[in-house]
């Protein structure tokens, strides 16, 4: 007997072979069950091998117990004990399965399935499990027979006697066996409808293809044709009974449970077309209404039950529209969608959880092998495989894929359905996900062969085999792309010319032909510069696929690396900081502006980097002056200084736009930036300093040349329109006003020509053609418009507006801001017009209808020819004026009572007339999202044209890269449209009741 606090040797050998409760295990192993075997070393060493030795023990102890009697348990010892191949096949299902574990005691002779050991047991195939199922009479009995066939299955699987292309093609012909009997059964149960019609039962999805799960939805279609002298609608009606009636055989659940659910939603026309068609309706549905995505279907599509001969009239009828569908007009945006892995409909807590659909999961190998499969099947059959890893390995042999890409991802791929296998096992349910439970993580590992640390071990093989399918578009579509055009010897077969140019095609690409030549001219060779090209382009030829513009993204890089080809920096840049190569393809792709930019100093490269020299954030007002200013103090004149600064111009605009289009596309470092008002007002702030700056530096240049260090009259810029509201676009001009005055002892004449020779000289220099982009500064907001002087001293404008300013000025007066010049001089304008812009008394009645008059005439007169009002985002309903005008009616009313109205910004004025209750929650937030969406879709245009404009592009191509920006994926033209439409018109409605109040 053991003493207190000391453990007995059994418990210490029981920790030794695995269990994680040993006492628990310790008080079985003692119970009347393994009464004769316990101290059997055998035994425990047959347990210790086991996914789950607790599992397993508890699992034979049940068994034990459910058996009808003495003899009975002593056989069932006896076997186990003495027949190594039963002993490993029963311990090892117990230790992986509490589901089988429960069947076995709920059937406790049916351990007896598992003691034959012929070669026939090793390999079974369809006739063997019909064999097995031959018994079953009704539903019940047939479960009872499946669960026994699964059991020898999982018994082998678990035993390592199949690898998992043998399992899950026994499942698949399990699968298959079960679909007969049920059938056999539904025809038994209606032999008048069974003699009415012909009925083929088509296997798709991985039953088709021969790779199912151990717990999955069996996805079919149905063909029927009629009898022989049957009327072919009753015919119909009677193979939908027959069809319907042995789903339910097989989904429903009874006493044993169900088999699996059986899916029928992969037809023609899905859930809400008919569940059995002839086969003359099916090909008419193919030839005129199938979408891309339904002859990829069809890959895996296989006759299994009823009439074989009909179920092979399909296949043969259906296979060449499968292999031509890469020839169809949607093909390509049809695969731009579906490459974009939708995930949004999984829990985020459960993503990096998802074996099937998450990042790096199962459905990314199968669906890049089944693109390939079709855009290259159709001219070599080799590849025209169901079986995803026969398809891989075809692809291989083919030349489409490299041998070593396929060869880890053929590993990545039997590692992960594997661990799909053990997870489903376990319970017999159909799941994806990966437990977190330690316990279970334990069990998986072991079962997977890792022992030493099964938890550590399990988790680090699962991210390692996820990383390669991470990357696996950059293996299977575009590495075997440069292979074929970078002329060195491999040894390998290579794509040919013509199936690379389908490929590229495929991927998206309208010029295959010139992207050939591109890859060519950056790929060849055996330098340095050309093996780290081979490196780079595979991953950046994928993330110039998923944008709207794939030729233009490959031209603007071939463009920037021939200018940077010689710096040692540009590749090595691109090589080892991981977010610069993934920023520049996006922003090479996205459009014209931001390549445009690059283009003229192609240096700018290292912005998008990680390291000193990086980084996208747009730099503050004070630090760009800084900058400007002293590259002014240091130039010879004021065309080298203007020079100097409009550079710097260029180069914060292209930063500002790279990190606009990098938030809005998103990257694997960086999401898809969710706030897009913050997207906004990033873009905004940011232009509307680097435009100050500008200014200022232009301003302090001029004067130096003509004047030296002081300009004879104190001189200030005066921000206005959306400059001075801090919301310039990138294709905005710069609205301003100059006011000066003359300092102490000038003559006001000289002042004011000094004045104007500055405003002249400014406006010149800004527009001289050169690399850099031309800055537009428009006074036309001053007194007396174009009609006015330039410039007026500040007692000139007290004046005009004293005795002559309108309604529309003090409207224009509320986004005045001082952004250059003399501060105190500019800080004094702003005292001026405060009592005009915020009048004390706030509006009258006349005032108001003056400007609700001046508003309705700007929509009438202003709207270009032609221009779909609902889709102009300046005038039309819901667009900026709307917005515009009815926070600044507010402002003017209100803004002497209200301290925060009194603000140049419309999102910050509109937040505080929320905040005041002068409009309610909800028709703040419906103006701010149409005031934020039409914003966008003026800085999209600009970004993808790069030239501004008020509408959406009429190019097809121009318009998806505005969809891409604004968020909207291939194919969702229509929906971007139509949401900038409601968005427009709800505005409208707030717009209608506040501004006009209707």
């Amino acid at each position: 007997m053991t003493g207190p606090g000391r453990r007995s040797s059994t418990f210490t050998r029981l920790l030794r072979h695995g269990f994680t409760d040993a006492s628990a295990a310790e008080r079985l192993l003692d119970g009347a069950e393994l009464s004769p075997v316990r101290n059997d070393p055998v035994l425990l060493e047959a347990l210790g091998r086991t996914a789950d030795p607790d599992l397993a023990l508890h699992g034979l102890v049940r068994l034990l117990e459910a058996q009808p009697g003495a003899s009975a348990r002593r056989e069932l010892l006896d076997t186990v004990i003495a027949a190594k191949p039963l002993r490993d096949r029963l311990l090892g299902v117990l230790g992986a399965s509490a589901a089988l574990a429960d069947h076995l005691a709920r059937h406790p002779r049916d351990w007896e399935a598992l003691v034959t050991y012929e070669p026939r047991d090793l390999h079974p195939g369809v006739e063997e499990f019909e064999r097995g199922l031959a018994e079953a009479d009704d539903p019940v009995a047939l479960r009872i027979a499946y669960r026994r066939c699964l059991l020898s299955i999982a018994a082998r699987d678990v035993c390592g006697t199949t690898d998992l292309a043998e399992t899950a093609a026994e499942l698949a012909d399990l699968a298959t066996a079960t679909l007969r009997a049920a059938l056999a059964l539904a025809r038994a149960a209606a032999p008048d409808d069974a003699a009415l019609c012909r009925l083929a039962v088509i296997a798709m999805g991985k039953c088709g293809g021969h790779e199912l799960n151990y717990v999955s939805d069996v996805d079919v279609i149905f063909v029927g044709e009629a009898a022989d002298g049957a009327d072919e609608g009753k015919a119909l009606r009677a193979a939908t009974k027959l069809a319907a009636h042995m789903m339910r055989i097989c989904s429903e659940t009874t006493v044993e449970g169900s088999i699996w659910p059986v899916d029928a939603n992969l037809r023609p026309e899905g859930r809400n077309g008919p569940l059995v068609r002839t086969l003359s309706s099916h090909l008419a549905y193919y030839q005129r209404w199938a979408k891309t995505w339904e002859f990829q279907a069809l890959l895996k599509a296989r006759p299994v039950a009823g009439d074989l001969a009909l179920g092979e009239e399909y296949v043969t009828a259906v296979a060449p529209l499968v292999w031509q569908a890469a020839e169809r007009e949607n093909f390509v945006p049809d695969v731009q969608k579906m490459r974009r892995r939708v995930v949004e409909n999984i829990p985020v807590a459960e993503v990096e959880r998802e074996l099937k659909l998450g990042p790096g999961g199962l459905r990314d190998v199968e669906f890049a092998v089944q693109l390939l499969q079709l855009v290259h099947g159709r001219a070599d059959a080799s590849l025209r495989s169901g079986t995803t890893l026969d398809a891989l390995r075809a692809l291989a042999a083919g030349g489409y894929v490299g041998r070593t890409d396929a060869v880890q991802l053929d590993e990545a791929y039997r590692f992960l359905r594997s661990m799909e296998h053990r997870i489903q096992l376990y319970r017999l349910r159909r799941t994806h996900l990966v437990p977190v439970v330690e316990g279970d993580q334990r069990r998986l590992g072991r079962s997977l062969g890792l022992r030493t640390d099964p938890v550590a071990e399990l988790n680090r093989e699962w991210k390692r085999h996820a990383a390669v399918v991470r990357r696996l578009h950059e293996k299977l579509f575009y590495r075997p792309l440069l292979d074929a055009v970078a002329q060195l010897p491999s040894g390998e077969t290579r794509l040919s010319t013509e199936a690379a140019r389908e490929r590229l095609v495929a991927l998206g690409y309208a010029d295959p032909a010139a992207a050939l030549r591109h890859l060519e001219a950056l790929a060849s060779g055996v330098t340095r510069k050309a093996a780290i090209q081979r490196t780079l382009l595979p991953v950046l030829l994928g993330w110039f696929a998923d944008s709207a513009d794939p030729d233009a993204g490959l031209l603007n890089f071939r463009k920037v690396s021939d200018a940077l080809g010689k710096t040692p920096w540009y590749l090595r840049l691109l090589r080892d900081e991981g977010a610069a190569a993934e920023n520049l393809a996006r922003v090479l792709s996205a459009g014209r502006l931001a390549p445009d930019l690059l283009m003229r100093a192609p240096e700018a490269v290292a912005l998008l980097g990680d390291g000193d020299a990086g980084g996208l954030a747009p730099r503050g007002r004070a630090h760009l002056e800084q900058e400007i200013l002293s590259a002014v103090g240091r130039a010879g004149s004021a065309v080298q200084g203007v020079t100097a600064a409009r550079g710097v111009r260029r180069r914060e605009l292209f930063r500002t736009a790279a990190a606009d289009i990098v938030a809005s596309y998103g990257t694997e470092a960086q999401p898809v930036e969710a706030d897009r008002g913050a997207l906004v007002d990033l873009v905004g702030g940011a232009v509307s300093d680097i435009t100050a700056a500008t200014l200022a530096g232009t301003l302090r240049a001029v004067v130096r040349e003509g004047w030296g260090d002081t300009l004879p009259t104190r001189f200030a810029i005066i921000g206005m329109g959306r400059f001075g509201g801090h919301e310039l676009g990138y294709g905005s001009d710069a609205d301003v006003l100059f006011v000066h005055e003359p300092r102490d002892g000038v003559d006001e004449h000289e002042a004011g020509r000094a004045a104007n020779t500055v405003v002249s000289e400014m406006r010149r220099l800004l527009q001289v053609p050169s690399a850099d982009p031309p800055l537009l500064v428009d006074a036309d907001l001053r007194p007396e418009g174009k009609s006015g002087p330039l410039v007026r001293t500040l007692k000139s404008y007290e004046a005009y507006y004293r005795r002559w300013s309108l309604g529309w000025e003090s409207q224009a007066l509320l986004r005045a801001e001082p952004v250059a010049g003399d501060e105190e001089l500019g800080r004094r304008f702003v005292e001026l017009i405060d009592p005009l812009r915020y009048p004390r008394a706030g509006l009258g009645d006349d005032a108001v209808r003056e400007i609700r008059r001046l508003k309705a005439r700007m929509e009438s007169e202003r709207m270009p020819r032609g221009a779909d009002p609902k889709l102009h985002t300046k005038l039309g309903p819901g667009g900026l004026s709307d917005v515009e005008w009815t926070v600044q009616l507010l402002q003017l009313r209100y803004g002497a009572e209200e301290a925060g109205l009194r603000t140049t910004r419309t999102r910050g004025a509109l937040a505080a007339a929320r905040a005041c209750g002068l409009l309610s929650e909800e028709d703040a937030a419906t103006l701010d999202e149409a005031w934020v969406l039409a914003t966008r879709v003026r800085n999209a245009v600009m970004l993808v044209r790069g030239r501004a404009g008020d509408t959406f592009p009429s190019d097809p191509r121009e318009l998806a890269a505005v969809g891409r920006y604004l968020g909207y994926g291939p194919g969702h033209v229509g929906d971007m449209l139509d949401d900038y439409r409601r968005t427009g018109r709800r505005a409208r409605g707030v717009v209608d009741a506040l501004f006009y109040g209707a």
